[in-house]
């Protein structure tokens, strides 16, 4: 009999908490088993239709992923044969979360234009919006991490990214260097992880605390911080973790709101998703600009992980601030 083990009670206190601020009850059977293997089909290394065809002509049984063009997934005995197989291999799919293919469908980047992707390892969303530009345009892929880097490397060299250009940078100096220059940025922050705990590997939570939270929402301010500068007036950004924390969700975005004043416009994100609530306005005494109901949460199911995503505007130049 195998162990069992247990989420943080001070974790499943807060988000009870959190889910009852948006009419949900928690639901905690996510987090005691596997979610299924889920996959999105990579346009820059081959054909959709051809991929899957050959997928299915190897017996693998596909689902399509609702709401999300491209993806599919897999029944949970049919994971090990897809991650050896020629099409994971070669480029030709890259196995992956569906909550994380989102935030580049959000940002879409288009053909042709300068892209800056902060804490971009180990790459998933990175090849994903050079596929949504076809590999036409630029990405600037920044990670600080050294061991994330070259993995990162790795991965876009596999997948045919031909448009990026990869930084071994801390992402808070990046506006320093080229500041209201990129078109749209993406930044996946480093966070506590908390959307994608489950009992099946207790390392998940392992290191999980208020304090954990507080010490990635430190890191999250100055990445945001510096995405907000680096942005031209007009350009979009979409700030995202995996992680259900309003520390490190709703009151890092606000605080930007609040530090550039009527520089920055949060924009309404429309998903089909059964899984989708609004974010926040308030917590634990502390309410955010109304505005931030537009931004969302992504609850996890056995499909989704969590995720909270938030889509900004910069309507004007950056006041000294």
């Amino acid at each position: 009999m195998g162990i069992e083990y247990n989420l943080p009670e001070e974790f499943v206190e807060r988000l009870h908490e959190i889910a009852s601020m948006v009419g949900l009850e928690a639901d905690l059977e996510p987090f005691y088993q596997s979610r299924t293997t889920s996959f999105r089909t990579h346009s820059l290394m081959g054909n959709e239709t051809e991929l899957i065809s050959e997928l299915e002509k190897e017996g693998f049984t596909l689902f399509p992923v609702n709401g999300i063009s491209g993806a599919f997934r897999v029944n949970d005995d049919q994971r090990r044969r897809l991650t050896a197989s020629p099409a994971v291999t070669e480029g030709r799919l890259f196995i992956q979360n569906p909550s994380s293919m989102i935030p580049p469908i959000t940002l879409d980047p288009q053909p042709g234009e300068e892209i800056l992707d902060l804490a971009a390892a180990p790459g998933g969303k990175t090849l994903h919006m050079a596929a949504l530009m076809q590999n036409k345009g630029r990405i600037a892929a920044v990670e600080s991490v050294r061991s994330r880097f070259f993995r990162l490397r790795r991965n876009l060299e596999q997948f045919g990214v031909k448009i990026a250009d990869t930084y071994l940078k801390d992402g808070a100096q990046v506006w320093k260097v080229r500041p209201e220059h990129f078109d749209r940025v993406l930044i996946d922050a480093p966070c506590s992880g908390e959307g994608r705990f489950t009992t099946t590997d207790p390392k998940s939570f392992a290191y999980w605390s208020e304090k954990k939270i507080r010490e990635m929402a430190r890191k999250q301010k100055r990445l945001l911080h510096s995405a907000v500068r680096a942005l031209k007036p007009g350009g979009l950004l979409v700030y995202c973790t995996c992680t259900f924390a309003p520390e490190e969700n709703e009151f890092i975005v606000d605080k930007v709101l609040q530090q550039f004043g009527g520089c920055l416009r949060i924009e309404p994100i429309h998903l089909n998703l059964s899984s989708v609530t609004p974010a926040l306005t308030s917590w634990r005494g502390r309410h955010f600009d109304r505005t931030l109901s537009q931004a969302v949460r992504i609850w996890p199911d056995e499909v989704m992980e969590g995720f909270f995503i938030a889509l900004l505007r910069k309507v004007a130049n950056m006041k000294e601030n």
